[in-house]
């Protein structure tokens, strides 16, 4: 927030949901020297309800955790995105960049359709029992054909939970009548 020359164009978004692993807490800021931006985000925060008391108690109480913790989740994190990026990658015909700095990969899949391959695990496939639910890449372009092939997988889960997830996505992939090969 301190670079020479650029103090209006600097801002700074932060949210407990992102930095604590508090999915779905309404809680952050947004801080900026541009006095503007600052006024237009505030009428934009009063037009809105404030966070559920619990999610402000949740809040604090993040706030308040030791950097033990901070570093435990860090790690935690880094141990479920380098085991997943591995395993994706070890799929033949998937390509998965290495992500930096979130909590999900973007994956290319050899599949004609990521959509339509989305919804056929959900509804026509099952692997011991259980199947993937995954995120269509192309609601995360502003031109959908540039995620066609592609989806989004968060690594929140257990490695144990993340390792029967991508056995699953294997064995879907080998069976889907819309495979790449």
């Amino acid at each position: 927030m301190k670079l020479e020359g650029l103090e209006q164009n600097l801002i700074m978004i932060d949210s407990v949901s992102k930095r604590y692993s508090a999915t779905g807490l309404r809680v952050g800021l947004i801080a900026s020297r541009n006095r503007e931006l600052v006024q237009t985000a505030l009428k934009f925060g009063q037009a809105r309800l404030c966070p559920p008391n619990i999610g402000q108690l949740a809040a604090e109480a993040a706030l308040n955790s030791s950097g033990e913790y901070l570093e435990y989740v860090y790690n935690s994190f880094l141990e479920r995105r380098n085991f997943i990026v591995h395993a994706l990658r070890s799929i033949e015909g998937v390509l998965c960049p290495l992500p930096r700095g979130a909590f999900y990969v973007m994956v290319r899949l050899p599949v004609d359709d990521a959509e339509k391959f989305t919804m056929w695990m959900l509804s026509d496939f099952e692997y011991k029992n259980q199947t993937v639910m995954l995120a269509p890449g192309s609601g995360f372009y502003s031109n959908p054909e540039l995620g066609r092939q592609e989806v989004r997988i968060a690594y929140v889960l257990s490695p144990e939970s993340l390792k029967q997830a991508m056995d699953c996505l294997k064995f879907g992939l080998q069976a889907y009548p819309g495979s790449i090969t």
